[in-house]
């Protein structure tokens, strides 16, 4: 459901994100999503079916216990075993590893330290002599399908470090690295373990190094409170975020922290001669607000298209990611189609993050008994109204005008959220999603266009099918677009164009929708 990237993805792209990532695992929905994706195309038969079944159980009995670190094991093997990789101790001993610190965007002025932890303990024997050649690398983007990582400019090698515990679940072990005097940058720390002089495996941990970062998020703290409370949450964006980086919440992909700090700063320099920096503008603008009940501030992306005048009532498009994306997905995705659709039909648009990439906008699509789940949904869902109701305080928005469009978990939050909040919206364009037909007699009352292709194997088209069957069933004024061939994310661009036209010519008749 990712839409930055193709998802059919190797082991060793699926390993390398793991390996690499920022303080926060990637999102276990997103890396079974992928894996899930694989198996469709594989198509596995025979001994491998069998073998991918066992894994499956593992992974939902694991799931339902929450052991979170064992699922993310039997998620690795599966997808080994997939690639034709063996999975052998040594890939288990590898794949269990984690650096994790305090901070992985890091004032490189201070001390530092870090840990070598495990996720879960692997099923290998070692001896009491493991050992880890630690270093820190400028970090290269990954390009996949690779073979493996990609290569690491040495910056700083911190040499062979000794005494390193079998179970690093039980002794984690920490580092003090000196990371004075390096360049501002994006890195990568590397450790490398070795048991005896046989090499056990590598893992690394994504960290941004900035001199002085400490003082400028200080500043833009302190200034935040002398500028207007609407301009507030966007001077204090970047600490918020980089706090919750650093506690593990969020990844770091793709802030970038060098240039957030610095439209921050340059947001509260204008503030402070008492001008609006978003009064009047037109275009692409990313916005923030503190979201109530998560203590966050959210970020979401708006258009305002050029013929905008305050005094017009403007429609307005609201769009919602798929599984691993982000605000951005609609803005500077899809090549580019769903702003240039919204500036001619002179729409408003906005994109929420969903308080997470996989929030799920809301719906309840996989078990949601635990309260860490619970309150992710209930605070995405709330972060889409949220973001409604900012356009409609700072923008002239028609009441009878507003559409919810979604690719992938985005769509499944259109159909979740049209159902829930029927009176809101004036059509729906769900893309490449799947619902629940017990819905549809809720938001029987909205146009809709669904689109979805017949070969897709991430959410397979029967969904569709069946919200659309069933809206047939009911009388709803529905338009389907099923593409022959059509995998997960090929058929959004090219209907993009319909769905705006069909959003522009149909308005809502009745009052005026949630406030």
């Amino acid at each position: 459901m990712m839409t930055r990237s193709a998802l059919t993805l190797t082991l060793a792209a699926v390993l390398w994100s793991a390996t690499a990532g920022a303080q926060a695992l990637p999102g276990f929905s997103s890396l079974r999503v992928a894996y899930n994706t694989r198996k469709a195309t594989t198509k596995p038969d025979g001994d491998l079916k069998a073998q991918l079944d066992a894994v499956d159980r593992e992974m939902a009995a694991a799931v339902r216990a929450g052991d979170m670190g064992e699922a993310r094991r039997q998620l690795a093997r599966g997808m080994a075993l997939l690639s034709g990789t063996p999975w052998t101790a040594a890939l288990d001993y590898q794949n269990s590893l984690v650096i994790r610190t305090e901070r992985t965007v890091v004032d490189s002025s201070e001390p530092y330290t870090a840990r070598l932890e495990q996720i879960y303990k692997p099923a290998i024997e070692l001896s009491p002599a493991i050992t880890a050649r630690v270093s820190l690398g400028r970090r290269q983007a990954p390009r996949p399908p690779a073979p493996a990582a990609p290569p690491l400019a040495a910056a700083r090698d911190f040499g062979r470090l000794e005494g390193i515990a079998r179970d690093l679940r039980e002794s984690p072990f920490a580092m003090d690295l000196d990371l004075s005097g390096l360049p501002d940058g994006a890195y990568s720390l590397e450790a490398e373990l070795f048991d005896g002089d046989a090499p056990l495996g590598v893992t690394r941990l994504a960290v941004v190094l900035q001199k002085g970062l400490d003082a400028r998020l200080r500043a833009l703290e302190t200034g935040a409170a002398t500028v207007p409370e609407s301009l507030r949450a966007d001077v204090r964006y970047p600490g918020d975020f980089i706090r919750n980086v650093n506690r593990g919440r969020v990844r770091l992909a793709p802030f970038d922290v060098a240039a957030e700090v610095a439209a921050a700063e340059a947001l509260l320099a204008t503030a402070k001669k008492g001008q609006d920096p978003f009064r009047g503008r037109t275009g692409s603008i990313e916005r923030h607000y503190l979201l109530e009940g998560a203590g966050e501030i959210m970020p979401y992306r708006v258009y305002v298209p050029t013929g905008y005048r305050a005094a017009t009532p403007t429609p307005l498009v609201v769009a919602l990611h798929g599984l691993g994306a982000n605000e951005d997905s609609f803005f500077d995705g899809y090549s580019g189609a769903p702003v240039r659709l919204a500036e001619q039909h002179g729409f408003l648009m906005v994109a929420p993050l969903g308080f997470r990439p996989d929030g799920f906008y809301g719906s309840p699509t996989g078990s949601a008994n635990d309260p860490a789940t619970r309150r992710r949904l209930e605070l995405s869902e709330k972060d889409v109204l949220e973001t409604v109701r900012l356009m409609r305080a700072h923008y002239q928005v028609d009441p009878n005008r507003i559409y919810l469009i979604g690719h992938s978990m985005g769509a499944i939050g259109t159909w979740y959220l049209g159902a829930k909040y029927p009176d809101l919206w004036a059509a729906l364009g769900p893309f490449s999603g799947t619902g629940n037909p017990g819905s549809v007699a809720r938001m029987k009352g909205i146009p809709q266009i669904v689109v979805h292709g017949d070969a897709d194997a991430t959410v397979n088209v029967a969904g569709s099918r069946a919200m659309v069957a069933e809206m047939k069933r009911l009388g709803v004024d529905v338009v389907y677009i099923e593409v022959p061939g059509g995998s997960h994310t090929d058929v959004v661009v090219p209907n993009l164009p319909k769905v705006f036209e069909f959003l522009a010519a149909h308005r809502k008749s009745g009052g005026p929708g949630l406030k």
